[in-house]
């Protein structure tokens, strides 16, 4: 119920001509953080066995039995770094709670203009980060529901954009041969523009009048825009091989704000719960898609007492660099 009324607001409410891409701001909010599941397509909003789970879903947080930490570094096209790490921690009867920081740098860069092509001299950057708080709660023994609220940040040399939204999910078990439903809507919010003394100028109100002061303090205003709003929808299945091995089958429909629809394919094969290999599809039937396939593999074992994830995830890209995520995950 509560997956079709999310998709029957966003579905109704879009010309499908209109791919909108380039329509909002904050894109780093939109990146996967999970080597795991990014190695699956990035098809995992019905998947909650693990931490990594919960960005793509916050209901994933419900279905959390104990506390888990997850440390995240990606390797993006263009030499950006992008870093998370997130924690989850069991409130009792009262469900589970999480904490995620995002960030994600450029490096610097020259800053070049018409007159002067190979730089002024000066140096910029783009630095980009998000603090997201979950909840989540396990409501019967086959439905779970959770929230997060995100403050996220975007500074381009002297000029930054804030920006608070939210998201909404819920997983739904469907049999007891471990099928599932999953459904959320990330990023919900309003729309923010940017601030900052680079857009201070210097006007003059008739330049055509001599004697006036032809150098006044202005300022330039900025359209406001809305971060990407995405809806997720999708199945996942796992099914025993053999008594040391286990497939995992997963599947997702998107429907972003700024993009066109687009399904999400995933597997995992696991041996001995021990060694995984991965391999997806994403941004399938997206026009103009920049993405497409993905793999790669992880391995799991116990640390003092602690179980731990190492994962590595690869994506291809269309135009740029391949991009590579690592991720490190423990229990609590």
């Amino acid at each position: 119920m509560t997956a079709a009324c999310m998709a029957a607001a966003l579905w109704g409410g879009q010309a499908p001509a209109q791919t909108k891409t380039g329509t909002t701001i904050l894109q780093f909010v939109a990146i996967e953080p999970s080597a795991r599941l990014a190695a699956m397509g990035n098809a995992a909003v019905a998947i909650h066995d693990d931490i990594q789970s919960i960005y793509y879903n916050p209901g994933a947080l419900g279905w959390m039995s104990e506390g888990a930490a997850q440390f995240t570094h990606g390797l993006w096209f263009a030499d950006i770094q992008y870093d998370y790490a997130a924690v989850a921690l069991p409130l009792g009867n009262l469900g589970n709670a999480s904490l995620a920081v995002t960030t994600l740098n450029s490096g610097e860069m020259d800053v070049r203009t018409v007159e002067r092509p190979l730089g002024t001299g000066e140096r910029f950057s783009v630095r980009d980060v998000a603090i997201n708080l979950g909840y989540g709660r396990q409501i019967t023994d086959r439905f779970a529901a959770g929230m997060q609220v995100n403050w996220a940040n975007e500074t381009i040399w002297n000029s930054s954009v804030n920006l608070f939204t939210g998201s909404l999910g819920t997983i739904y078990r469907l049999a007891d041969n471990g099928l599932t439903l999953g459904a959320s809507l990330l990023n919900i919010g309003t729309r923010a523009a940017f601030d900052g003394r680079d857009l201070a100028i210097q006007f003059d109100q008739d330049p055509d009048r001599n004697g006036d002061n032809s150098t006044l303090p202005a300022t330039q205003f900025t359209d406001e825009f809305p971060a990407p709003l995405t809806f997720r929808v999708g199945l996942a299945y796992p099914h025993r091989v053999s008594r040391q091995s286990r497939l995992l089958m997963t599947a997702d429909a998107l429907h972003p704000s700024d993009n066109t629809e687009s399904l999400n394919l995933g597997w995992e094969w696991t041996w001995r719960e021990a060694f995984a290999v991965r391999g997806g599809y994403q941004n399938l039937f997206q026009r103009d898609s920049d993405f497409g396939l993905t793999t790669g593999v992880g391995i799991r074992g116990a640390l003092g007492g602690r179980h731990f994830h190492v994962d590595y995830g690869w994506a291809y890209h269309a135009f740029l660099q391949d991009v590579h995520r690592f991720t490190f995950a423990l229990s609590l």
